[in-house]
């Protein structure tokens, strides 16, 4: 009769679950972090560690999270768990970025909708109802963030519309103007039509765009050669509308052009047989193809240089209707910005419309025609074509330029258009309106790249910063060494002003510290709308008349608001922050944004970037590379991804993410993570069973443990140095690879196989069950903190479940300090000898229950064979133990024909034996021992075992 011994198995036990409900879990473990407040439990158990402050680039309040903001949020949140599990402060305090035209274009919005003008409404009541639109939109994104699992300082973060924060900012320009880098000037900037302001690089994207282009003569009014009299030189332009700006025409000094003479026209040419065209010797023949001239002749060749004090007439001087309004000479000169790509060797240059055509206008005391005003029309007193719009949209929604056509048929109607077409390019939107931009000559105000040496200091404190990628560096340097000065003012309703004085008659700035004092100190008191509600006398106290000096009305840029942020939260003293921060952390595009204005602002004001490493991240496509749109239905949101998997199956996402590049997310992704998130919980839940009951007088030292023991041992320590090392680099993608392999090839398939006879049958006793149990503990305190930072929800459900009933939690843990002599390469270079060994073994099984000679491995006692020049150490080891056979030989000499090898392995072949003997009714192994001890159907050790625990007290 059989005997159940199912009752003296040792199984593992535990209530962890198998499957996760993280949707459920998730909450639960927020609402307990709540109640035991372990924000603030962190923060006192830092008090006197050195401080990490991740600084937070603030996010937009204006509408719930997108995949990007919960890629952001939550690679901050991994950063600062890890930094505080290594024994740092990690205080981190999220901030909102409140001000600016996004959200005053949603107020807008509603009024338009309304049928109410926006400019009829008080200033003051619109900037309030932008405030509450702010508030609003801060208070749902919060709970959003939150439920992604970020730790921080929910109840006090900051906000660039609190007024101590506008009160600094403030405070920041005034700084500007003490030193002399704030100024006003009249230069071309990037202008939205649509929303009549001035335009940051950072509010600017790139799309394609249709543009008109036209080839224009310019005839030669004065030459500098006699071979160019009678001659017209040829522009090239994308942007006709510019045409009425023009004052001169740029060359390349360093270039060669030719003097054509134009034989023979195909039908419907503009070109004239006989004239004579002055155009680039390298796109001469392209500009003759394009303008259907079938021949002509090269009647002379000269450089660049011999155009100089040429002067030409603007083409439009000799229209009838224009009434001398374009009777200025055209000075031809020298552009070392004209190249031999596209065109024809010649720029027109319209100063008042383009950074390159102003710097050259001015360099020449040439004066900026004022143009086209706000709206985008041209000014009244433009010949041709006043009040005529610049840009419009068309009835599909494409902008396009109304005043094309009519530029071209003036310009045939005088004879100087000689070719018209069309060219899609990249070119500058607004990132809000989505509408195409104009440069266009406004008076603005500006922060000096050269006063205070601002341009030097900045790219000295790039050097000087990390940046991870390092590639990051070269992007800002090159941005900052060729940025022109900062336009700070938006002529906008929403934002804090530019507390600024201007005197009326000498227009000179007022540089009177106490009186930037008295507005601060307002600020501070009653928000940034105390400069618009309070009279100038306030401000400028008993020293200055009010009727004196033109109070400033425009907003600043809001890049310069967030360039503040290293001020009022890290320098005021509010959230007790030290000043730099150790790492400034979002995505690419903020080398040219947040990053970029941050570090002007403090270099322009303490001579030093605010960050001392910079962390950039890609953005988020799709699972095909494309970028996410509602039209191709491709959108991930965070929010159902949360609620269908959880937040831990996003936050794995993110950390097994490489991103230093573009990352990608859809279905199928997810369900990887899905499974890898399943391999990881199966390894704790499987610790947790194995450790049951486990206590300290269980433990075994190091270094009394079985050589496999002190193996995986050694693997900790490996896996100790790895998660440091990508604290360090802030790189987790190499990491999380290994610590899935570890838990899948390490530990899985190989540890835990080996170890379950022994956890299963040993006697509690048992050296080797209790070294295996010691060593399950250590893993289990290894990983789940290892992965708390990462699998915030997870670790905690592990760490509770290890743990019931206590008030303490897995992120109040340190990262483990592993003993140093538990680190073994000799231990190492072993085991991995032993384990190719075993993988022949297990291959030829495999073999063998594939043809189905045998169902499990423990009915094998397979030989094997080594090669006398094969090295490895089996020494006081159990190969069947290890193979989770019943019995092996070892033998040395040659590897016998048709012994099971494999190619990487060389010097080792398994010849397939059955174990001889019964099956043993507790362990199942195949063993000559079972029966006649005393128990039936038991080997010696089952049968050991059992008499022990019989006679147990």
């Amino acid at each position: 009769m059989t005997v159940d011994y199912k009752t003296t198995v040792f199984l593992p036990k535990t209530d962890f679950p198998m499957k996760a409900g993280l949707p459920g879990l998730e909450p639960r473990l927020l609402a307990r972090w709540q109640q035991m407040n372990l924000f603030a439990k962190l923060r006192a158990q830092g008090q006197t560690r050195r401080k990490f402050v991740l600084h937070d680039g603030p996010p937009y309040a204006n509408g719930n999270l997108h995949i990007g903001h919960a890629l952001n949020k939550i690679l901050k949140d991994v950063i600062n768990r890890c930094q505080q599990m290594r024994g740092f402060d990690a205080n981190y305090i999220p901030g909102w970025d409140c001000h600016g035209l996004p959200i005053e274009w949603k107020i807008e919005e509603k009024y338009r909708e309304a049928g109410l003008d926006k400019d009829a409404v008080d200033p003051i009541e619109f900037r309030q109802e932008c405030r509450e639109f702010a508030a609003g939109w801060i208070e749902i994104q919060k709970e959003e963030f939150k439920r992604l699992g970020v730790l921080g300082n929910w109840d006090k973060p900051y906000t660039t519309m609190a007024f101590p924060a506008e009160a600094q900012i403030v405070r920041e320009l005034g700084k500007f103007v003490m030193n002399g880098g704030l100024y006003k000037g009249a230069k071309p900037v990037m202008w939205s039509v649509i929303e009549k302001t001035a335009l940051a690089e950072a509010e600017v994207e790139y799309h394609d765009h249709t543009s008109i282009t036209i080839w224009v003569r310019f005839p030669l009014a004065k030459v500098s050669r006699p071979e160019l009299e009678g001659a017209s030189v040829v522009i090239w332009t994308t942007t006709p509308w510019t045409m009425p700006g023009n004052r001169a025409v740029a060359y390349g000094p360093d270039m060669t052009y030719r003097i054509c003479r134009v034989d023979t026209v195909a039908e419907g040419s503009l070109a004239v047989p006989g004239e004579r065209l002055v155009l680039s010797e390298n796109l001469a023949d392209q500009v003759m193809a394009d303008a259907k001239v079938t021949a002509f002749t090269v009647l002379s060749t000269l450089p660049g240089t011999a155009l100089a004090g040429s002067v030409a007439s603007h083409p439009l001087n000799t229209h009838p209707d224009a009434v001398g309004g374009y009777a200025f000479p055209v000075p031809l000169l020298p552009g070392d910005f004209v190249t031999n790509d596209t065109g024809t060797g010649f720029v027109h240059i319209a100063p008042g419309h383009g950074e390159d055509d102003w710097h050259l206008g001015v360099a020449h005391g040439i004066a900026v025609p004022e143009t086209v005003m706000a709206d985008g029309t041209y000014h009244p007193s433009v010949p041709l074509f006043a009040g005529q719009q610049v840009l419009a949209a068309g009835k599909k929604g494409e902008y396009y330029s109304p005043v094309a056509k009519p530029v071209i048929e003036a310009m045939k109607a005088v004879g100087a258009l000689l070719h018209h077409g069309k060219i899609r390019h990249s070119y500058p939107h607004s990132w809000r309106s989505k509408a195409p931009l104009i440069f266009r000559n406004t008076s603005q105000w500006f922060i000096s790249m050269q006063t205070n040496d601002l341009r030097a200091k900045a790219l000295s404190a790039i050097d000087a910063t990390r940046w991870v990628p390092a590639q990051g560096r070269n992007r800002i340097y090159s941005m900052v060494e060729n940025r022109p000065d900062w336009c700070v003012s938006r002529q906008r309703a929403w934002g804090v002003p530019i507390t600024v004085f201007v005197h009326k008659k000498t227009g000179e700035i007022l540089r009177d510290q106490a009186v930037i004092d008295r507005i601060a100190e307002a600020v501070e008191a009653e928000g940034a709308d105390a400069w618009f509600a309070s009279p100038p006398a306030r401000f400028l106290g008993n020293d200055y008349q009010p009727e004196d000096w033109e109070q400033v009305t425009d907003i600043l840029d809001v890049w310069f608001d967030s360039g503040c942020t290293h001020a009022f939260v890290l320098e005021s003293g509010a959230w007790g922050l030290p000043w730099p921060a150790s790492l400034y952390l979002e995505g690419s595009d903020q080398h040219r944004g947040w990053f970029h204005s941050s570090l002007l602002e403090s270099c322009g004001t303490r001579g030093r970037a605010p960050y001392d490493a910079v962390l950039t991240h890609g953005f988020v496509l799709d699972e095909e590379g494309r970028k996410m749109s509602k039209s191709l239905g491709n959108v991930v949101s965070p929010q159902e991804v949360v609620a269908q998997y959880g937040a831990d199956i996003l936050r794995l996402w993110v950390v097994s993410s490489d991103y230093a590049e573009d990352l990608r997310i859809g279905p199928e992704i997810i369900k990887t993570q899905v499974d890898i998130y399943r391999r990881l919980r199966n390894t704790l839940r499987y610790l947790l069973g194995a450790i049951d009951g486990f206590t300290d007088a269980e433990r075994v030292e190091a270094s009394d443990m079985p050589p496999l023991e002190r193996w995986v041992l050694h693997r900790l320590t490996e896996m100790d140095g790895l998660v440091r090392r990508a604290c360090d680099d802030y790189q987790f993608h190499s990491l999380f690879a290994e610590l899935h392999n570890f838990c899948a090839i390490d530990l899985s398939a190989f540890y835990f196989d080996v170890r379950k006879d022994a956890l299963y049958c040993d006697h509690p006793a048992d050296l080797r069950r209790r070294a295996a149990r010691t060593v399950m503990d250590h893993l289990f305190t290894c990983l789940t903190r290892w992965l708390a930072p990462f699998l915030c929800f997870t670790a905690e459900e592990a760490y509770l479940a290890r743990h019931p009933g206590t008030d303490g939690s897995i992120h109040l843990e340190p990262f483990p300090d592993l003993p140093p002599e538990w680190k073994d390469e000799v231990v190492a270079r072993r085991w991995a000898a032993v384990r190719d060994v075993r993988r022949v073994v297990t291959g030829a099984l495999e073999i063998e229950r594939g043809a189905k000679r045998i169902g499990s491995s423990l009915q094998a006692a397979p030989l094997v064979v080594l090669s006398p020049d094969h090295v490895v150490d089996l020494d006081g080891l159990d190969l069947a133990e290890l193979s989770i056979t019943s019995a092996i030989s070892v033998e040395r000499g040659d590897i016998p024909a048709g012994a099971f090898t494999l190619p990487d392995v060389p010097g080792v072949g398994v010849v397939f034996r059955v174990a001889d003997g019964e099956k043993c009714q507790r362990c199942w192994k195949v063993l000559p021992d079972v029966q006649g001890h005393g128990h039936d159907g038991l080997c010696g050790r089952c049968a050991d075992a059992v008499k022990r625990l019989d006679t147990a007290p």
